[in-house]
Order: C-alpha cells, then structure tokens, then sequence
C-alpha cells in the first residue's frame, strides 16, 4: 500500500472536465463521487482491496452489477455516485491509498463503524487507540440499549394487568407508585417512607450492640430498652414486607422479579429476622427442658446463630440503591471497572511478595525487637503499610527495617494511584449516563 497514493487525487471543480476529455483515461482511471466530492482514483489501487465496494466495481459486467454497488452512475463520464459521508470517505480514501485507517474526532465513532461496514473494510484495520475507542462507544451503546430495554419493559410488561379496567388502573398506579419515585407525590411519599425505615433499621441495630444490651441479652433478661428495640426491628421488618409484597404483586414474570439482585437482597435482609424468631422460639423451648452439657453447647450454637442473622440486617442500607443514583452509579462503576480492581489488587499481591520478606530479613537479623516472626505474619504489616493505614501493630526497629518500610509505602501510594484515574474517569461517566437516562425515561413518562 503507499504505492499509488500519488495517483488518486481529489478533483476540484472544473478540473474533472479536462481530465475526462480523454478516452483512453476510461481504462485507467475511475471517478468516483461521494456526496458531491470526487476522487480520480486509478483502478489498479481499487484491484489492491477486491472485498471492498469499491473492489468489486471492477467486477461489473453490465449497468445492473454497477447499480448493485453504487447509488448512481453516469456512462459519460464513467462515474460513479455514492450518497454517504464525504468526511468518512476521505479517511476510507487515505487507507486504500496509504493503508493507515484512524477514526475522525469530528465523528461518532458507531457512524463511521456503519461507513465501514458499508465500505466493505474491516474494523482489524484501525489503529488500536481508534479501535480502544470505538470498543468503548460500543460498550457504553450496548448499556445505553439494555437500559432503554429495561425501561421499555417496565413500563409495557411489568404490571400484571394492562386492560383499561379498575383493576388494571389500579395495578398501574401500583406500579409506578413502588417503582419509580418521580412518578409523582405517591412515588415521593413511598420512597422517603422506605428510606426513613432503613435509616431507622440502621440505629436500632448500632442501639442494640451496646454493652449493656448485650449483657442483658446473655443474661437472658430483657428491659424497655431491650423491648423497644425488639417492637421498632418488628415495625421495619414488617414495613420492608409489605413493601416486598407490594413489588411482588404488580410484577408480571415472578422468576425475573426473584432473580433482580435489588430483590434478592430484600429477601436476605428480611428472612433473618423470621428465621431468628423461630430459633429463638425452638430454643427457648429446650432450654426449658433439663439437660447437660450437651444443651449449654446447644445454646452457644443457637447463639451464634442468632448474632449471625442479626448482623445481615446490615444488608437493608442496600436497599437505599433504589433511590440513590449514586449508589446506582458506584455498583455500574464495580461492573466496569473489573479489570482495575483486578490489576489493583495484583499490584497489591506482588508488592506484598516483595517487602515481606525483606522486613523479615531486616528485622530478624538487624532488628532490636523481634515483632517480625515470620513471613506470613509480615504480610499483615506490608498490606497495612502499602494502603497507608498503618495500624502500629507492627513496627520495624532498625534502620534496614526502616528504609524497607519506607519504600514500600512510597511504592504502595504509586501503585495505587495508577488504576485510580481510570476508576475515577469510568465513575464520572457513568454518573453521566445514569443521570440522562433518567432524564430520558422521566421526559418519556411525562409524555
């Protein structure tokens, strides 16, 4: 490629009109017309890329073929019309002339793709900065169509019951009234409910680890203060019920609304507390009766139990991401960033690999204090120091130690600050998008 880039030349007007005064450059040459833009391109550089649209013209036996490639074409002149992007053109033109292909700044990148595909050449012959982007233009129009796809659903299939009858007017208020707060005062009012209980939910469980709690509870007494909590965990656990079946009810295909991740988060911070009451009703049921050693055992177990499912009430504060669109915005940004948070964390790993057992070295040899056991143990110390916590635990002594210690903190700032940028960029696209989507279905529902 390269050698007939002197040879295709751009046609300027009145300058076609002496070129084409000459029969004989019918054989050599073609003219070809992209959206009042013409270019004097010889057919041997069209004969280099005979899977292209431009290529096959040189196949054509009859005007049929030709009107089969080309939009029109003009016998006289011998040329060839094309009604696409001229800009797009030019770049096409500059790769089947010199075989360097790179996308336009002033032009979407999934536009140029479909000229591409038109053009018959291949996406493997972009350069891999304007491959990267137009991977990302498609990524960001894939989400941007499964959201619209979701939206579309909601609204169309979501309700159990689509007729014009009370009933199914009713299911339709439902529907928006739990699902989409900005529908109106209902929506409004049923979001800040459900927030004020996870707020709520979130005190009594910081209330009920307090020490004199947890001592009557161990003691197997209970206070007013003990009581209250119990009455105010029932009331939310009863209100996040209501507002489950609720959701339940105006949803249409069961299993989908089972398999949301939102729901099944509301099913795990719900089913605790029942499971808990019936524990403590089955334990409270053998404790009555006399037993050994074996029952003490019996009872630290359930006990155990009961603290475990307590602490998944953490999970409501996850439900917030219903009406929270940045927490909506960090879980699509987790989704993107994958590949950061895994580099992130094999930085992490062989930076760790690589100070623990110099600080091992350092301090079991040189060290004054013998805090460094082990290698395994100093992994605790790398990981802590590279993230810049730096609890204190574990603190080297001697100046080897030391000038380890240094350098594995100043590498652990760089190492992660380099995937950071991306995250922080992919966070604030996202944000973007989440917010005019949102727009976007609040326009669609006013209309």
């Amino acid at each position: 490629k390269g050698f007939y880039y002197k040879k295709a030349k751009l046609l300027h007007p009145g300058e076609d009109l002496c070129c084409l005064a000459r029969l004989d450059d019918r054989t050599r040459f073609v003219i070809i017309n992209v959206g009042g833009i013409k270019y004097k391109v010889p057919w041997t550089t069209l004969e280099n890329c005979p899977l292209t649209r431009l290529g096959k013209l040189k196949s054509c036996n009859n005007y049929d073929e030709i009107m089969n490639i080309c939009d029109d074409y003009d016998v006289n002149c011998n040329e060839f019309f094309f009604d696409r992007n001229p800009s797009a053109f030019r770049t096409i033109m500059t790769f089947l002339t010199a075989g360097k292909l790179r996308l336009l700044r002033e032009m979407c990148a999934l536009s140029f793709q479909e000229e591409l595909v038109y053009w018959g050449i291949e996406e493997d012959h972009l350069e891999w900065c304007c491959k990267k982007r137009l991977r990302q233009k498609e990524e960001e129009a894939a989400e941007a169509r499964l959201y619209e796809g979701e939206m579309v659903f909601s609204e169309t299939t979501q309700c159990a019951f689509q007729d014009d009858s009370r009933l199914g007017l009713c299911m339709r208020k439902l529907r928006d009234m739990v699902e989409n707060p900005h529908s109106g005062i209902p929506g409004k009012i049923f979001a800040c409910i459900s927030i004020s209980f996870v707020a709520i939910t979130a005190v009594s469980l910081c209330i009920s680890t307090m020490p004199d709690v947890r001592e009557e509870e161990d003691r197997g007494e209970c206070s007013r203060k003990c009581y209250d909590i119990f009455v105010l965990e029932t009331v939310c656990v009863a209100w996040f019920s209501f507002e489950f079946l609720l959701r339940s009810i105006q949803a249409e295909n069961k299993c989908a609304f089972l398999k949301t991740p939102l729901n099944i988060i509301d099913i795990l911070a719900i089913l605790p507390f029942y499971i808990s009451l019936i524990v403590d009703m089955v334990s409270t049921k053998n404790s009555s009766k006399p037993s050994g050693g074996a029952g003490n055992k019996y009872l630290e177990r359930v006990g155990l139990v009961l603290r475990f499912l307590r602490a998944l009430r953490i999970l409501y504060v996850m439900r917030l991401a219903r009406h929270s669109l940045g927490l909506q915005t960090l879980g699509l940004t987790v989704r993107r960033c994958t590949r950061e948070f895994g580099l992130l964390l094999l930085f992490l790993c062989v930076a760790m690999a690589l100070f623990s057992p110099l600080v091992y070295l350092a301090e079991s040899e040189l060290g004054a204090k013998q805090e460094f056991t082990s290698v395994p143990t100093s992994y605790w110390w790398a990981v802590i120091s590279m993230t810049t916590v730096g609890y204190g635990d574990m603190v080297p002594r001697s100046i080897p130690g030391q000038v380890v210690a240094l350098s594995s903190i100043l590498s652990g700032i760089l190492l992660m600050a380099f995937p950071v940028t991306s995250i922080f960029h992919t966070f604030s696209r996202s944000y973007s998008e989440l917010k005019e989507q949102q727009q976007r279905a609040a326009s669609r529902q006013m209309r």
